[in-house]
């Protein structure tokens, strides 16, 4: 039996969580193709006849433009600490600044083993593969470069593979029936934020977050009643959201419910309100009333 913890660290929109989701085979990572979509580092596991991989994903790496943004960072970073792989996962676009400051934070990685991952190979002609692999080869030591696609499925099955081929040996951490270390209550909050991602102009999302008020089972079994409350800085905001005749948080409630209802496999009862909490991710106390502060 093999088991371990291993960091997936890289910049914004590389696809960690796509991959995350393709390896778990269960969507609960957030998908977005806007900045800042994971904002907590989450623990996700993968239990087989083999042993158990625990993958810490984390948000992805880049300057901090405010509390929010340096809470941000410092969780991508803290993750590189006491585990026994390192995935940095990358794609095809190129070494930028946001790459050159992981490669900064893997000069004080001394014995932990990091293996390439280049996300997105669908979007790339083979006979560029190579020459990406040697300019990657040049910046880092990394013990192996694989290339996938996390959103069509392909390498992920040699991935794990080689995963597992740089645990140690070590027992279940959690119980193999188990895919998050999360409450159902931050997956619940999650997913209402991933729509929000989805629906909502590009200047709201990075200003929105999700608390969840209710969430408790009707006495009968029926039905699953939750309440949350959508917090941005702005009256603005306020307005987008709901946009006219409720109908834009109609939709973010629609679309929430189903998935919601989907990984709970429970029949729910969404009701959502919007509410102006102002310049939030410029103050500590607020970002860390959201959830986003460190749990260790």
């Amino acid at each position: 039996m093999k088991s371990g913890f291993i960091a997936v660290i890289g910049r914004p929109n590389v696809g960690k969580s796509t991959l995350l989701n393709g390896i778990l085979g269960e969507q609960l990572s957030i998908i977005s193709n806007k900045a800042q979509t994971t904002r907590n580092k989450i623990r996700f596991i993968h239990t087989e006849d083999r042993g158990q991989l625990i993958f810490l994903d984390t948000p992805g790496v880049q300057k901090p433009r405010n509390k929010l943004g340096k809470f941000l960072l410092e969780e991508s970073l803290s993750a590189l600490n006491d585990v026994d792989l390192i995935l940095h996962v990358v794609d095809p676009s190129g070494i930028g600044p946001k790459e050159e400051m992981i490669f900064e934070a893997l000069q004080g990685v001394k014995e932990t083993p990091v293996l390439l991952i280049i996300n997105k190979m669908d979007t790339l002609a083979r006979e560029e593969l190579l020459p990406l692999m040697d300019r990657y080869r040049e910046r880092y030591d990394f013990k192996e470069l694989i290339p996938v696609s996390a959103l069509k499925g392909e390498g992920l099955d040699h991935l794990v593979d080689v995963i597992f081929q740089y645990m140690p040996e070590g027992p279940l951490y959690f119980p193999d029936d188990m895919v998050t270390d999360q409450s159902e209550r931050f997956i619940v909050a999650e997913k209402i934020r991933e729509k929000c991602l989805k629906y909502l102009e590009e200047e709201v999302p990075h200003g929105v977050a999700v608390a969840i008020e209710e969430m408790k089972m009707r006495p009968d079994g029926s039905l699953m009643d939750i309440g949350a409350i959508i917090y941005v800085e702005r009256d603005s905001h306020k307005g987008i959201i709901i946009g006219k005749n409720g109908s834009m948080l109609k939709r973010i409630g629609t679309s929430a419910r189903r998935s919601i209802s989907a990984i709970l496999g429970e029949r729910v009862n969404l009701q959502l309100w919007v509410k102006v909490s102002k310049n939030w991710r410029e103050k500590a106390e607020q970002v860390a009333r959201f959830g986003y502060r460190d749990e260790e």
